[in-house]
């Protein structure tokens, strides 16, 4: 999803992390990641494990997947990999590759994790440039993408470089996991606070993993930010609020309206299509998905802003593993569209 950004506002007040009640135990622990802030609450109640080693070792999580997986640090696993340089790929590494494969597949190649290259000409992606020419596209529309690549790397074990990974010499290879990344951080902060016994939590990475109940004893809920331009601020402008169903959620909400350049007076959206090359012109604005896990939530939010408005309704009529709310624009109007299970406030 290039450099998703996701704009989920929490839509309710924790304004005593600790609860006076001694059935409950909520408290909050923040520091910085990936670019920006992120926040877990959580209740303690029955948890022996102190709040301040649930902080460190959410930081050691946080920090693995940055040495890992991001492609804003420059001695990561990735960023060597995509550099031409010879790895050892851990666990993490690995695992990311088949999520990447499986996402593929599912979303017939819309959500590439190998389209970096191409994401990269637009602007889009760790770099910016002038805008592409049409022979600059199609190179790298036809010379990028998964079917290049070997379709599994369970159980690898040695060094590893682009050659390792290729089916296709000519193909060129760059590995970008932000449409994924994110949503897949919250979900191992959860899983570890899963192993220590926390039930109620509220994970945010800028995407957000929950489960149980909040502080009030209330379903978590969450804000969609109006998808307008200018609108940088989260919480700022809110299209509408809501709860998030009972058990395990991922809820990932992208758009377009925040990422964009303009030149020669025409505006590009941040959303690339592997299919054409080119940025998407719908009217989709924004999507903002619940799922099982923050990871599939995140990789479809990706996928519908892809393939725009009408396309995702038609999808949408033969699932029923996620809960779904588009805003488009409609006359200058906007508009939103929901799935039976999203209740938006």
């Amino acid at each position: 999803m290039n450099r998703i950004f996701f704009y989920l506002s929490l839509a309710f007040s924790l304004a005593a992390f600790c609860s006076c009640n001694l059935r409950n135990r909520y408290v909050t622990i923040q520091g910085f990641a990936q670019g920006g802030v992120y926040s877990v609450t959580m209740n303690l109640k029955g948890v022996d494990v102190s709040q301040q080693e649930i902080a460190d070792s959410v930081d050691a999580i946080l920090e693995h997947i940055d040495t890992t997986l991001s492609g804003y640090n420059k001695n990561s696993q990735l960023s060597l990999f995509n550099a031409g340089y010879e790895i050892e790929p851990n666990d993490l590494f690995i695992d990311a590759y088949e999520i990447g494969c499986r996402i593929y597949e599912e979303t017939g190649g819309i959500v590439d994790v190998s389209r970096a290259p191409l994401y990269d000409i637009w602007g889009f992606g760790f770099r910016t440039g002038e805008m592409p020419t049409d022979e600059e596209v199609e190179f790298f529309r036809d010379n990028t993408g998964f079917a290049k690549y070997v379709s599994s790397l369970k159980g690898y074990q040695g060094t590893l470089t682009s050659k390792e990974l290729l089916l296709d010499v000519g193909c060129y290879p760059k590995l970008n996991y932000n449409a994924i990344a994110q949503g897949y951080s919250c979900d191992l902060v959860a899983k570890y606070l899963y192993s220590i016994g926390v039930k109620d939590m509220l994970v945010n990475i800028g995407e957000i993993f929950c489960d149980g109940l909040n502080p009030s004893g209330q379903p978590w809920k969450v804000g969609i930010d109006k998808p307008v331009d200018g609108n940088n601020e989260l919480g700022a402008q809110v299209q509408g609020v809501f709860k998030v169903p009972a058990g395990p959620h991922g809820v990932v909400t992208s758009g377009n309206y925040r990422k964009f350049y303009v030149k020669d007076g025409k505006k590009y959206a941040h959303t690339i299509d592997p299919r054409t090359g080119y940025p998407v012109t719908h009217s989709l604005l924004s999507a903002t998905v619940i799922a099982s896990d923050a990871m599939l939530a995140d990789a479809y939010a990706t996928f519908f802003m892809v393939v725009g408005l009408e396309d995702s309704k038609k999808f949408l009529e033969s699932r029923t593993d996620m809960e779904v709310c588009l805003i488009y624009d409609e006359e200058g109007e906007f508009k939103t569209w929901c799935t039976p299970g999203f209740y938006l406030e």
